[in-house]
């Protein structure tokens, strides 16, 4: 089909997507090139899947790169950003990597896991945060932008009997998405957070049998939610003009749960 000029899309500039390759994170990647974003989309482990989205998205005009990184890496998150930097100007960073832990009672935990949990889950996103701001600042000579944690309904609801650890660590996402949300606004970077609740991931397949169509069955919609439907917020709260007088916010997106 020929684009014509109504057709392209505004130049956002540059997103990456930690944890791009499935799930909630591929859905954002599409939805963003589709609204006129530069995706520099970060993987781990699932090369295939990377770069098969990439092609879908370059094959429907839009510019992307996979990049193969280790966010429990600090070099290879630094490598991650110079690879973006040559892609244009970085205006979104979404902290969208994570891992549950496993499910587990609290007298069942595994040191060594937790740290893994921790240095992907708190850790990753503070020094992605960090090298975003380095870019965005206004007070490095940037131009502002935008940062949205992945945080979970699990900040509140505690998961207990499943995955505290990992509720945890939500609750570390929503106390960084505040604090530098306010440390932030002056530089010209908006800071925000969702929370996802039941969504149809690959997250939830090491729950109990059954326990993930009990909680769709209890929320006020009745089902759970698809990535999509967590894409569309997440790049909402990424474009400036959309959501221009939004900081600070942990946007639930649960179903009513």
């Amino acid at each position: 089909m020929v684009q014509t000029l109504s057709d392209t899309p505004a130049d956002h500039g540059v997103m990456l997507i930690t944890g791009g390759s499935r799930g909630i994170g591929a859905a954002t990647a599409r939805l963003a090139a589709a609204a006129g974003w530069t995706v520099a989309l970060v993987y781990r482990d699932r090369r295939l899947e990377a770069e098969e989205l990439v092609a879908s998205m370059e094959a429907d005009g839009r510019r992307a790169v996979a990049i193969r990184a280790d966010v429990s890496d600090e070099r290879q998150i630094m490598a991650a950003f110079e690879v973006a930097d040559s892609l244009g100007r970085l205006t979104a960073l979404v902290n969208n990597a994570g891992i549950t832990g496993g499910v587990s009672r609290i007298e069942a935990l595994d040191a060594a896991m937790l740290d893994s949990l921790l240095s992907i889950n708190v850790r990753a996103p503070l020094l992605c945060a960090r090298e975003a701001v380095k870019r965005m600042s206004s007070r490095h000579g940037g131009a502002g932008g935008s940062i949205v944690n992945l945080s979970s309904g699990a900040a509140q609801l505690g998961s207990a009997g499943v995955w505290v650890h990992y509720a945890a660590t939500k609750g570390a996402i929503d106390s960084m998405t505040i604090g530098m949300a306010r440390e932030l606004g002056a530089d010209g970077i908006r800071v925000n957070a969702v929370r996802p609740g039941p969504i149809d991931t690959e997250i939830h397949a090491d729950r109990p049998p059954g326990q993930l169509d009990q909680m769709a069955r209890s929320a006020p919609l009745g089902r759970v939610g698809t990535p999509d439907e967590i894409a569309r917020v997440i790049v909402w709260l990424s474009d400036g003009a959309q959501s221009s007088y939004v900081t600070a916010a942990l946007v639930d997106a649960r179903g009513g749960l």
